[in-house]
């Protein structure tokens, strides 16, 4: 009789070399996404001790965290462009490794990238020098971010040695309200368990409510699994997945689609398959969130206010929070809505895809950025940038006084000279507001693409299904 099994342990056991005792196995990698911040470093490594990339074509490389967004840029746009961007083009080329080159039309963030070309396939082991590639859990994979030490073994051996983690469920039942996104769900499912919650698990996100979402906002849940610990968030492929991914330039085609579809519906997790940890919420109590601290953990629906550090049990979470609110210069018991914001950014791995920008500019249509903000809009690939040009989004946020800019990595990171000035509030789709992430002293509140564009229409965090309506629509 055989045992149920869960989506990760079929993936896992289908990679696994060789066991090397204690838990540790050796695995083989299917995929791996190289970026210019991380890659470039590798790649040179490889060199330096007289390696070579093992199989060149299961590689892809991106620039995207170092690169400018500005319109009409180059890689000698940004400070490191030419640094590390060029560097990267120039090792890959050498080493045979594919290339999305800054003036290629599917170059972009490497987690937006790799979904939507249908470089990430569902059964596949996916990892990347990027603590965000757990998003690409979301088609299917088993995906993870990694060391530089640990990216160089990959690209000389197409292995990894990897500590088998346990099993969380999370899921999520029952219909989303008005205004609530992907992120709110997410920021939700953090702020509840904590920022050490998913530490030693491979998390599966289940129930119907991730059932009805879309790809897009499924790596948008996915991509913050590690801001709770967990380096492995993932979804099980099903029909949803097929459709999204049926067609892709670099997706099997013919009779190898149709061996590839049989095998991929069998991943899911079995029926009687038992997790080591189960947890659930219920749609219905999410709001719209907005963090106010410096980590994701630290967030609050919009209509709650500034908690106190008193409020916290624990020491370390009172002093955490004392110590954040000072950083941010916000109140204690204040309403977080009404908070006087100085930047939006609507972009990110997490949230700078076609499904996201729609939700902006639903928001920005008809309507103006206030004055003194000023709100960025950055496709995450140009995929992304020419569908949502397509459709006339662009236009819609330039008439509303929104910047839009080319794909890349831009303000979520600060290694590109696109930052927050010390000082200055940002209201973010990015998936991290720790200390200097967006420049030094910067303050950055997380939320979704939807609460973003609201901030930026009214000057401040406000509650976007509280927005007045535009004038002459009623």
């Amino acid at each position: 009789m055989t045992t149920a099994k869960t989506l990760f342990d079929k993936l896992w056991d289908s990679h696994v070399v060789r066991s090397l005792g204690e838990n540790l196995d050796l695995l083989h990698v299917d995929r791996l996404l190289i970026h210019d911040l991380s890659g470039s470093r590798a790649m040179m490594d490889l060199n330096e001790r007289g390696l070579t990339v093992r199989n060149p074509e299961l590689c892809l490389s991106v620039p995207d965290h170092s690169v400018s967004s500005l319109p009409g840029r180059t890689l000698a746009s940004s400070p490191n462009g030419e640094r590390l961007g060029g560097a990267l083009r120039d090792m890959s080329a050498a080493a045979g490794v594919p290339h999305y080159g800054i003036d290629h039309p599917n170059q972009g963030i490497v987690h937006v990238v790799g979904p939507e070309t249908g470089f990430t396939l569902p059964g596949s082991l996916l990892v990347c020098g990027d603590s965000h590639t757990s998003t690409h859990g979301a088609m299917g994979a088993l995906a993870w971010g990694i060391g530089s030490s640990e990216l160089v073994h990959v690209l000389a051996t197409q292995t990894i040695r990897q500590r088998r983690p346990g099993t969380m469920r999370i899921n999520i039942d029952g219909e989303l309200g008005a205004g609530v996104e992907a992120k709110d769900v997410i920021l939700h499912i953090i702020g509840h368990l904590g920022v050490a919650a998913g530490i030693g698990y491979a998390v599966e996100y289940a129930g119907s409510t991730i059932r009805d979402m879309g790809i897009e906002e499924r790596l948008t849940i996915s991509n913050l699994s590690i801001e709770f610990g967990a380096r492995m968030g993932m979804v099980a492929p099903d029909e949803t997945t097929y459709e999204y991914l049926h067609d892709r330039p670099l997706v099997p085609k013919d009779a190898a689609w149709d061996t590839a579809l049989e095998y991929w519906r069998g991943l899911p997790s079995d029926e009687d398959a038992v997790f080591d940890r189960e947890v659930s919420f219920d749609a219905a109590d999410i709001a719209p969130q907005i963090t106010w601290g410096t980590s994701p953990g630290q967030t609050v629906a919009v209509t709650e206010e500034i908690p106190t550090p008193d409020s916290f049990v624990e020491a370390e979470l009172r002093s955490n929070a004392e110590t954040a609110l000072e950083y941010m210069g916000l109140n204690p018991g204040d309403n977080i809505a009404g908070t006087k914001v100085d930047r939006v950014f609507i972009g990110s791995c997490t949230n700078s895809r076609l499904t996201d920008l729609r939700r902006a500019a639903a928001i920005a249509q008809g309507r103006q950025v206030a004055p003194g903000t000023t709100a960025w809009v950055v496709p995450g690939s140009g995929i992304v940038k020419s569908e949502a040009e397509a459709e006339g989004l662009h236009e819609i946020f330039l008439a509303a006084g929104f910047e839009w800019r080319e794909p890349g990595c831009s303000q979520c990171v600060a290694t590109n000279g696109e930052i927050v000035a010390p000082g200055e509030r940002c209201v973010s789709t990015s998936n991290r507001n720790f200390v200097g992430r967006q420049g030094p002293k910067a303050r950055t509140h997380l939320a979704g693409p939807a609460m973003a564009a609201a901030a930026a229409i009214a000057g401040e965090i406000t509650d976007v299904r509280a927005l007045p309506p535009i004038e002459g629509s009623e």
